[in-house]
């Protein structure tokens, strides 16, 4: 088809309007299901402390007629503690950009805030959920609260065909990295029953079952599944689920939860009724002192990982991820 001569086109035009829509679009993933899951607490502390105790192991009791009493052994608690994590994202935005019309939002500054504040969600989420060592920090050195994998110390199963991961959990002050295995395995539902006994045993209770993508999917596959079928309401057949949301043992049912930021090779079996994450400082929007042609805002909140008996939770080890 010929174009006619002199047709004035958009490739020429001058002043067109910009076709910009008005709405943002992002789909970063903003679920914390640890951090959602465990209980809030206060801390009043950069080292916040708390105690475990154990009863005696049970036997037999025999007490003869009439005898005097003699004093039962006893053991005196344990203290353990946790140091706090300061966390913070700062925003600074030029008194230029507020003053010009954005599309998707009203204030950049304000935008921006609420934006950083999801972001910091995710890093407390990390923070908690991996391996990270515990730190009581220093001079120009930060200091850092341990994960739940470094307190989990007493119900571990490691599927690796290496040097199976140590964790040495808290000793003094501190709770060291755990040391993953030389070669990693692929995750078992053994395994997993294995470390659920472990913690009823223990006298726990779990009732989450967490883990990365990879493994998430291959405990889908684990016989132990509630059902891989649900009834639609207006329908009378049922539906094929592709994944498990919920895990039975014979210790009690189990809610299987993804989490995108805890380690795939780690998976987490975890009692909620004690884990707790303290706050020394909550979440808070200080404005700082203006330098120049700016607004600087400053997101912080201080906390700690309370981990408050960890032999009510446990974790299979050493998984494969690909």
């Amino acid at each position: 088809m010929t174009v006619p001569t002199n047709e004035f086109q958009t490739y020429a035009a001058i002043g067109n309007r910009e076709d910009l829509e008005d709405i943002i679009y992002d789909i970063s993933p903003t679920e914390t299901p640890f951090m959602s899951n465990a209980a809030r607490m206060d801390a009043d502390a950069t080292y916040h402390e708390w105690q475990t105790d154990a009863l005696a192991a049970a036997g037999a009791n025999l007490a003869i007629e009439g005898d005097d009493a003699t004093g039962t052994t006893i053991t005196p608690t344990v203290r353990v503690g946790n140091y706090t994590q300061i966390l913070t994202k700062t925003v600074i935005v030029s008194e230029t950009q507020r003053a010009n019309k954005s599309a998707g939002r009203g204030d950049e500054r304000s935008y921006q805030i609420t934006k950083e504040g999801k972001a910091l969600k995710r890093d407390i989420e990390y923070a908690l959920a991996r391996n990270q060592a515990s730190s009581a920090g220093g001079a120009g050195t930060a200091r850092a609260l341990a994960s739940i994998e470094g307190w989990l110390a007493t119900n571990k199963t490691s599927v690796g065909t290496g040097t199976a991961q140590t964790t040495p959990g808290f000793s003094g002050s501190t709770v060291v990295a755990p040391t993953d295995s030389t070669v990693a395995g692929a995750s078992t539902e053994a395994a997993l029953k294995d470390v659920i006994s472990k913690c009823w045993d223990q006298g726990g209770d779990p009732t989450v079952i967490m883990t990365g993508k990879f493994n998430k999917t291959k405990v889908s596959g684990y016989g132990g599944i509630s059902t891989q079928y649900t009834q639609t309401p207006q329908k009378a057949q049922a539906t094929l689920i592709g994944g498990a949301d919920v895990y039975v043992s014979d210790f009690g049912v189990h809610s299987v939860v993804p989490n995108r930021f805890s380690r795939d090779q780690t998976i987490l079996v975890l009692d909620f009724e004690y884990i707790g994450v303290a706050y020394l400082r909550p979440f808070k929007v200080t404005p700082l002192a203006k330098t120049g042609d700016s607004t600087k805002d400053q997101i912080v909140t201080e906390l700690t990982l309370v981990v408050k008996n960890e032999a009510a939770s446990g974790k299979v080890t050493d998984c494969t991820t690909a």
